[in-house]
């Protein structure tokens, strides 16, 4: 993912006395309390309900807490420090924000969408936007960076395409994590193997054997999908190009801005500044090539200074809209700004302050331990790592300590049951990093949701590689195929 601040190998992990029970009780009442609020609210449920939720699962947990002699100045302490540690991904969301306003009044995603629309045909659409962010992910080493940049054209192809947004979200999250897993600049996939004792490569290596079966299926099932899908007719598809066209001033050298962006990332460029560095010279190229969308905006005829700043800093910070003579297109060509992506960050917090007080009165701990005495056998072993990262990505909202703590708590177990230690950092993200994206509270699900603009209850259906990815380890394991075993110091596959 390459986004947090914090070292994620400085995490730790809180013990406790607690019982199984307690552990596991607010668990079953957040879950409890976000099944009602999803029944009331709906898919309006992220706009503030689910966020109140959390905490009420926090306060839930710290009662049980104060029960067991955690002190509260403890809780709160983990609490800071887990909001600490997205204070990255926070930045990074509003820098995210920025960039997509600039990169909408500068003519980008226009263009990207306008070329898209000519290149791109509908039965094949699904299929390439698995290709593309699977090449972009691992070119950068991060999904969420995919999804700020490439992410948000095909979102928008896929609007004017009249694609369902689901399947597109899914299928460039499939792409997108596929390339996270796999890059060696990737953090996740660095921390992966450090938690589990073996080094970056061969776990890469090792990965392949789970990961290209899993790609392939899901490449298959996105070309059955769009060969299926009703495209829109040629007519409709050159109205589209007309009204962007129209609204627009397009052209090949606006794609200078992105292709930068990527050049930066690849080069390992800080994503902040990568972002805030596109966000700037997409600023200047709305001055130079869209100052008619600077001047709708600042709402004047005559581009000045003022009005090109203040067309810039609106769509910066503040919801702005370019309207054109298509009226499908005109919630497309829209964008939140920095404010528009405050609900996500509010949800950040809220399912960090859950996860933070679950850390401190030590239910993550216990939990973990039940899942690692709950099976004996070489396949249980490998359940209850898939089963402890899901638990661990729902309860404590966090995909570094979805693959911490069952790293550091599984790794003896392993090596006494003679496994390579590759077996259990493959298995780690096979379960951990790519299902993170599938929880709505989780720091990946909402970032993801907030940027695409699509729920994710709409994409997980078809986030086909994020869900068959644990399914694929465990068939691995059942089947025993690839299962390296330690001997004498050494290693050999099964």
């Amino acid at each position: 993912m390459d986004t947090q601040s914090s070292d994620p190998n400085n995490q730790h992990i809180i013990e406790n006395n607690l019982s199984l029970g307690q552990a596991l009780l607010p668990v079953f009442a957040l879950i409890g309390m976000l099944a009602y609020n999803v029944y009331v609210y709906g898919d309006s449920a992220l706009d503030g309900s689910n966020q109140f939720i959390l905490l009420m699962g926090a306060a839930v947990a710290a009662i049980v807490g104060y029960f067991n002699r955690v002190s509260y100045k403890t809780m709160v302490e983990e609490v800071a420090q887990n909001i600490k540690s997205t204070s990255g991904p926070i930045l990074i969301l509003l820098m995210v924000g920025a960039l997509s306003g600039t990169w909408l009044v500068s003519g980008i995603i226009p263009s990207m969408i306008y070329y898209g629309l000519q290149l791109l045909n509908p039965s094949i659409f699904l299929a390439a936007c698995v290709v593309i962010c699977s090449i972009i992910s691992v070119a950068t080493g991060s999904s969420w960076t995919t999804s700020a940049t490439v992410g948000i054209a095909l979102i928008g192809i896929s609007e004017a395409l009249g694609i369902s947004l689901g399947m597109t979200a899914g299928a460039i999250l499939s792409g997108a994590y596929f390339g996270d897993k796999l890059s060696p600049l990737s953090d996740t996939t660095n921390l992966a193997p450090a938690m589990a004792g073996t080094d970056l490569f061969t776990h890469i290596r090792y990965m392949l054997y789970t990961t290209v079966p899993s790609i392939i299926i899901t490449l298959i099932v996105f070309i059955i999908i769009g060969l299926n899908l009703d495209t829109p007719d040629q007519v409709n598809t050159q109205k589209i190009l007309n009204a962007i066209d129209s609204a627009f001033t397009i052209s090949p050298w606006l794609f200078a801005v992105p292709l930068l962006v990527v050049f930066l990332i690849i080069k390992k460029t800080p994503p902040l500044v990568a972002l805030l560095l596109g966000t700037l010279l997409a600023a200047l190229a709305s001055i130079f090539f869209q100052p008619h969308v600077l001047n709708q905006i600042a709402g004047t005829d005559v581009l000045s200074i003022s009005s090109a700043y203040r067309g810039i800093i609106d769509s910066i910070t503040v919801s702005v809209q370019v309207p054109t003579d298509y009226t499908a297109l005109n919630d497309l060509f829209s964008s939140g700004g920095m404010y528009g992506m405050l609900g996500t960050i509010w949800l950040i917090i809220c399912a960090m302050t859950f996860g933070g007080i679950m850390d401190a009165i030590g239910a993550l701990s216990r939990i973990s331990k039940a899942l690692l005495n709950l099976f004996h056998s070489t396949f249980g072993l490998f359940s209850s790592t898939v089963i402890s990262c899901l638990a661990l990505n729902v309860t404590a909202s966090d995909q570094y300590l979805a693959i911490v703590v069952p790293g550091k708590m599984f790794a003896k177990a392993y090596k006494d049951k003679g496994l390579a230690p590759e077996n259990l950092s493959r298995t780690l993200e096979d379960s951990a990093t790519v299902t993170s994206v599938l929880i709505p509270w989780n720091t990946c699900g909402a970032y993801h949701s907030g940027v695409l603009g699509v729920p994710v209850l709409s994409y997980f259906t078809y986030a086909i590689f994020n869900y068959l990815s644990p399914f694929m380890t465990l068939l691995f394991a059942a089947l025993n195929i690839k299962i390296r075993q330690l001997k004498n110091n050494k290693t050999s596959l099964a």
